[in-house]
């Protein structure tokens, strides 16, 4: 091992427990074990018995908590899980240490294989939004709808706001970071977070910023977090790297699931521009951009996204068909989201 890189993380099996994860009212926690990794799955009971799956993935730092706020107004909608991608949250990292787009969406297929929940409506943020693109591509079938807040797509010109993230994916650069950032409060860490990712960040409530700092406390006991930070800041640019088939734009426009695109004016992480060039290559997406949003416009604007994501069930005749198995309809209860492409590799 190179003196730059970061230090070993031992297995999963012997990490040492560093705190409770927060769970909001009406929320649980569940761990999944898999053939090389293990998640865990943050839910909320739904409204009524009978609706949809859906599977909700983070961004690059995040974790399942991010998608609290949108999960709950959408239980009436659908029977929602949110997962904590490998390495974050409260899963420990993968057994191979591998942290790709791709060692993340062979994951998360995993998941939806071991647990036949697919089709499921797929939510992705930054990091889950390419994970989420690449899902949708090489198994359709798994996908009934896509979601994608600032999903990290390729992008030429990257904003200078972002620089310093896609620093991270430099072998050395985290270990520096961690010795120069060595005296800073988790306060200071969660102010900086957040002036980052939010379009105002007067909008976070005391209450959410005090269970930010303390979640910020609990990552940073965690022995893998700057390991599992760097490693997935290396997949997103070695995914922006490649071409052809594996290609996350080429991937991008063979989705076949119905797509609602949501973009944030004020994002310092994701090119604002990108939404036009997103648009294109998904096609007969939806798009909703707000002026005012940053990076996570789920946390930002909840209320906003949940309507979009209706409108996008109403269009896809999602909405009908679940009326329609209210009613006893059992004609049209096989007909929504039924995926129509073939299992293929994942590759990469």
């Amino acid at each position: 091992m190179s003196s730059t890189e970061l230090p070993f993380v031992p297995p999963a099996n012997v990490l040492p427990k560093v705190g409770t994860v927060r769970v909001a009212e009406g929320e649980r926690l569940r761990s999944v074990e898999l053939p090389g990794v293990t998640l865990t799955m943050r839910s909320r009971p739904p409204a009524r018995e009978g609706l949809p799956p859906a599977l909700f993935m983070h961004g690059l730092g995040g974790s399942s908590q991010n998608w609290s706020a949108l999960m709950a107004l959408l239980d009436d909608s659908v029977d929602g899980e949110a997962l904590d991608l490998p390495g974050f949250g409260d899963s420990p990292p993968p057994d191979d240490g591998n942290y790709s787009v791709t060692g993340h969406a062979r994951a998360v297929i995993r998941y939806l294989d071991a647990s036949g929940r697919g089709p499921v409506h797929l939510f992705g943020n930054s990091l889950g939004g390419a994970i989420a693109t690449r899902v949708a591509a090489v198994r359709p079938d798994l996908v009934r709808t896509l979601t994608l807040v600032s999903p990290a797509l390729p992008e030429i010109r990257v904003q200078r706001t972002a620089v310093p993230t896609g620093l991270l994916a430099v072998p050395g650069v985290a270990l520096l970071f961690t010795r120069l950032t060595r005296q800073w409060t988790a306060e200071q860490r969660v102010r900086g977070v957040m002036a980052l990712c939010y379009g105002d960040p007067g909008r976070v409530t005391p209450e959410g910023f005090r269970n930010a700092v303390q979640e910020m406390e609990r990552r940073l006991r965690l022995p893998y977090f700057w390991d599992a930070m760097a490693r997935s800041a290396r997949g997103i640019v070695n995914a922006y790297t490649l071409g052809g088939q594996q290609g996350l734009w080429r991937q991008a426009e063979r989705v076949l699931a119905p797509t609602l695109l949501v973009y944030g004016g004020r994002d310092q992480l994701v090119g604002f521009r990108m939404a036009h060039k997103a648009a294109r290559a998904f096609r007969g997406s939806r798009m909703v951009t707000l002026p005012d949003a940053g990076h996570v416009a789920m946390m930002e604007y909840p209320e906003t996204v949940a309507m979009s994501f209706r409108e996008l069930l109403a269009d896809a005749g999602e909405l009908g068909a679940q009326k329609a198995a209210r009613a006893g309809r059992t004609d049209a209860g096989g007909a929504a989201g039924e995926g129509a492409g073939t299992n293929e590799s994942i590759g990469g």
